[in-house]
């Protein structure tokens, strides 16, 4: 395939939901699980490979047409973050009608708000409202 022809109908947008944030948690938990293992048969070596963030999905910068167009029901929604760097972070995407993109963590606000409060739905439109 001609890497400078991208598929316009991407399927990398999917919103944020309950069962997502159970599969973030899973993520986690099998990689703590995973460290320790590594850790133990490897005390010696010190060499780890991370994953760094894509700096084209960066925060307040504007989504790259290569993931081709938002649909608008899911315009100032919370999706899943589809950078890899985040899959295994309680976080969330939120892309406005500018497509820029805004992340936020998915641990409960104040305290309080969980990440599907309406209050903090409310309040995460108001932010990114341009």
């Amino acid at each position: 395939m001609d890497p400078l022809i991208w598929p316009s109908e991407t399927n990398s947008f999917r919103p944020f939901t309950p069962e997502s944030l159970a599969a973030i948690e899973e993520r986690i938990a099998n990689k703590n699980k995973e460290q320790v293992k590594v850790k133990e048969k490897n005390k010696d070596q010190g060499v780890e490979d991370r994953l760094t963030p894509q700096l084209d999905l960066k925060m307040y910068k504007t989504l790259p047409s290569l993931y081709g167009d938002i649909p608008a029901e899911l315009v100032g929604e919370p999706l899943e973050d589809f950078d890899p760097y985040y899959c295994d972070h309680k976080t969330f995407m939120v892309i406005n009608k500018r497509r820029t993109i805004f992340r936020f963590a998915a641990t409960p606000a104040l305290f309080i708000f969980g990440p599907f409060n309406p209050v903090r739905k409310t309040a995460i439109k108001i932010m990114i409202h341009s």
